[in-house]
């Protein structure tokens, strides 16, 4: 067997076949279903132990490419465990009487809360009748107008008796509106009136004048000596006195008066509400905090009393009972078990709660009803889920999160209370202890980020459950991704998969990770694939999905995706891109690249080209020097010029300036892949030797000329071949890989039949000696004993070029350095010419 055939890799080992015999079923009907997350026995363990720890820190952050079922099952068990678990306590927010601008946060067993609001609806709405009908009962009227009977008789003996000692004083005690006034009275004699009869005196009596009282004037009193002025004065301060002490035990009498009329309306209203608060305190035993509350509740009725009686006289009074009912802020299902919350959209606000705001004719006005839950406090005593990049790009959600878990517990707070410069007035509710176990569904990228930037992040975050992007393809995990596809046929109600389509999505598997030896866990792209297949045998009026079913499936989603491919290869196709698919050249090779877009990702061939010279500058990449190229291209670059000095530089320099470019190439290259292809060029160029153009090459290379293994290798090989196919395969045609690329291979059925038919040929080389000869059909050459290679090799004829440039360009050193020292003797002679000139 020649070297070219014995690295031509069989089409058998170009993608690995699925066995439809070994799955031991015709159509998925015949399978069991499967509801359980399959190749992932790392991340299940690590999150059913997660789930499982109650301890503060045990939090749950769950790695893995997106599509790899990691929400799927994360809530999946988080709700099965949920559901084992006891209902937590509910949530409530009521007015607190004491300070209102502090609401009180009360906690009740589950489903209590809306109970206890209900009960408080109905206990306003009773009271209002109730109370109405107490305060307009004659008995209520009676006694209180009695109490009233009493205060005015009592009122009526003082200022009774206030006058009749001011009269003793002569004095008389007028009520004006700036209060009482003390006026002296005096005796007068009074004046006939003229048609008052005269009164004859008995015989013997003497007559005497007839007199009445009447108040002082003042012209009177200034009249008066001044030792009767201050008589006069005296009195009236003592009866001033008097007055004043009246009036205060008149107020006295007053403020009982008042005291006993509300001890009176305080005795009705607790008549009526001490058998509803009773049923309440019935309905509701062992909670000191509510019936602490309930105590308030009972003392502000009976003092607000008026607005119960008011609504029931008027139906329209804008009175507001709103003190009285409760703001269930947290409720949970008894038959329901612990919460699980998801929450896809976690602002600020949604994620701790907030405290809204109504305008009310330009004024911003709130209450307790107001305080809104987050999914912190909705899944509290149960579980919350979130996603890493929703969570990081909301604003201050990420510190909020860390606080609460932290501390554990949270008080409901607007932004604008850690970001006001002005401090506002606002409701300060009681803060609600948080036990929340919180499951972060995230990539690895962030998850590094977090654990590298904040200290935080391992202190909360204890347990990692790790997602892996592949699982091992064997009969066992096969056979289990059959019962999947059985599980999406069954759920959905979808026509049945036979054994040959099931077959060809598990091959399919194995292709989105490039890897005959193991299976993708994307779920989600499989059962896109899924999805379209049966809706394509539906389309054909099929009533099983087949094998041609999936296949077309597939193109069509690439079709779908591929319009740059089809640009590329439309440029070849016009000769804009030059690539040779047949014939030979020196310094010139195909390499191979992949290009990566959003949805889709596809090989193109480029043209390299190479040209050596005499010189001393080494190998230069023109794409570096223009920094078009990244590190790991240039990494690839220096060892490819390592290897040169190892086979060529053990017994003399390398005196050799050599360009390598990437031919029409407009944007960055990065990688290594093409190392060992810029090799191959520059060889050619050194030696002579034609490379084939038939055969494009890819794979990296190591210091000692051993081909390493690369990414990518399906696209490469199948971008060629659609290149080679637009100008007609010859059969001669074909891709050299890494040998331990080999195990990556699962190219597309077009290629395999290639392959087969001998149209198109995948050879496998382990070294730069195995690939060299595979191009040139010249054996590569082995260093002997005294560092030479045999002449007609490879390496031979290139360290015969090198040694044969060296000896030129030290020969041409010597010239040139001979010709300087007969120049300089020159300068030195005398010059004949008269006119002084030099020769040059």
């Amino acid at each position: 067997m020649s070297l070219l055939e014995s690295m031509r890799v069989p089409a058998e080992r170009l993608r690995r076949r699925t066995d439809i015999g070994s799955l031991g079923f015709k159509t998925t009907d015949e399978l069991a279903c499967i509801d359980q997350l399959i190749g992932q026995t790392r991340a299940v363990n690590a999150i059913s132990y997660a789930l499982q720890v109650d301890k503060k820190g045990y939090n749950l952050f769950v790695v893995g490419n997106p599509g790899s079922g990691r929400t799927t099952y994360a809530l999946k068990e988080m709700r099965e465990k949920a559901a084992k678990i006891k209902a937590p306590d509910d949530w409530i927010y009521v007015y607190n009487f004491d300070e209102p601008g502090e609401p009180l946060a009360i906690n009740l067993p589950a489903g209590c809360g809306k109970k206890l609001a209900l009960a408080m609806d109905d206990l306003v709405e009773d009271l209002k009748v109730n109370l109405g009908k107490a305060f307009d009962n004659s008995e209520y009227e009676d006694n209180k107008a009695s109490l009233v009977k009493a205060f005015q008789e009592g009122v009526g003996e003082l200022m009774e008796g206030l006058r009749q000692y001011a009269l003793e004083q002569n004095f008389s005690i007028k009520r004006t509106p700036q209060g009482f006034v003390n006026l002296p009275l005096v005796k007068v004699e009074a004046e006939k009136q003229d048609d008052e009869p005269a009164d004859e005196p008995d015989a013997g009596e003497a007559r005497e004048p007839k007199t009445v009282t009447r108040e002082m004037q003042p012209d009177e009193f200034e009249k008066l000596s001044e030792d009767d002025q201050n008589h006069i004065q005296k009195k009236s301060e003592e009866i001033a006195q008097r007055t004043l002490e009246t009036l205060r035990i008149m107020r006295e009498r007053e403020k009982e008066l008042k005291e006993r009329i509300k001890e009176l309306d305080g005795e009705i209203c607790r008549h009526e509400i001490q058998p509803v608060l009773s049923e309440l305190r019935e309905d509701f035993p062992d909670n000191e905090k509510l019936a602490g509350w309930m105590d308030g509740l009972a003392d502000d009725i009976i003092e607000n009393f008026g607005m119960f009686v008011a609504a029931t006289r008027d139906e329209n009074a804008d009175v507001d009972f709103s003190r009285y009912t409760v703001n269930v802020f947290v409720s949970n299902d008894p038959e329901q078990g612990a919460p699980v919350i998801r929450e896809t959209n976690p602002t600020y606000y949604n994620l701790v709660g907030k405290i809204e705001y109504e305008s009310r004719q330009g004024y911003l006005y709130t209450d307790f009803h107001r305080i809104k839950a987050g999914a912190l406090q909705k899944a509290c005593g149960g579980y919350l889920l979130l996603e890493a990049e929703n969570l990081l790009k909301q604003f201050m959600s990420w510190e909020a999160l860390k606080r609460v878990l932290a501390s554990g517990e949270l008080t409901v707070e607007n932004l604008g209370e850690h970001l006001g410069y002005i401090p506002v007035a606002s409701l300060r509710p009681q803060p609600v202890p948080v036990n929340v176990k919180v499951v972060v569904v995230g990539t690895y990228y962030l998850y590094y980020l977090l654990n590298i930037y904040d200290p935080e992040f391992q202190k909360i975050f204890k347990i990692k459950a790790d997602f892996e992007s592949d699982m091992p393809r064997c009969c066992e995990m096969e056979y289990k991704m059959a019962c999947v596809i059985s599980q999406f046929v069954s759920s959905d109600g979808h026509i049945p998969f036979t054994a040959g389509a099931v077959a060809e999505v598990i091959e399919w598997a194995s292709r989105l990770v490039d890897d005959q030896d193991r299976m993708s866990t994307q779920f989600n792209k499989i059962s896109e694939l899924l999805t379209e297949a049966t809706v394509w045998a539906e389309m054909d009026g099929a009533d099983k999905v087949d094998f041609e079913h999936v296949v077309k499936a597939f193109n069509e989603q690439t079709n779908r995706s591929n319009l740059i491919e089809e640009r590329y290869r439309r440029s070849f196709e016009n000769g804009i891109v030059r690539i040779d698919t047949s014939g030979e050249a020196v310094g010139q090779i195909n390499g191979l690249t992949v290009i990566s877009l959003v949805d889709h990702t596809f090989g193109h061939p480029v043209r390299i080209s190479a040209n050596v010279f005499m010189g001393a500058e080494g190998v230069v990449n023109i794409e570096r020097e223009v920094k078009m190229t990244g590190p790991i291209h240039n990494k690839g670059l220096l060892t490819l010029s390592s290897y040169l000095g190892r086979m060529y530089a053990q017994d003399m320099p390398i005196s050799v300036s050599a360009r390598i470019a990437f031919e029409q190439t407009y944007g960055g290259i990065e990688g290594d892949s093409a190392s060992s292809t810029e090799l191959y060029c520059l060889l050619s160029a050194l030696s002579g030797v034609p490379l084939r153009q038939d055969v494009a090459v890819t794979g990296s290379v190591d210091q000692f000329g051993g081909v390493q293994p690369i990414g990518g290798v399906n696209e490469k090989i199948e971008g060629f071949f659609a290149y080679c196919k637009v100008r007609g395969l010859t059969g001669t045609q074909g891709v050299m890989i890494p040998a331990s690329n080999i195990r990556n291979l699962m190219l597309h059925h077009d290629v395999l039949d290639a392959v087969k038919e001998g149209f198109f040929n995948i050879w496998a080389v382990s070294s730069i000696d195995e690939g060299i000869e595979v191009l040139t059909g010249i054996r590569a050459g082995s260093m002997r004993d005294d560092g030479t290679y045999p002449s007609d090799s490879i390496h031979g004829r290139t360290k015969s070029c090198l040694r044969g440039w060296l000896e030129r360009s030290a020969k041409l050193k010597r010239e040139l350095s001979g010709k300087s020292e007969d120049d300089g003797e020159k300068k030195n002679e005398p010059d004949d010419d008269e006119t002084g000139a030099s020769l040059v």
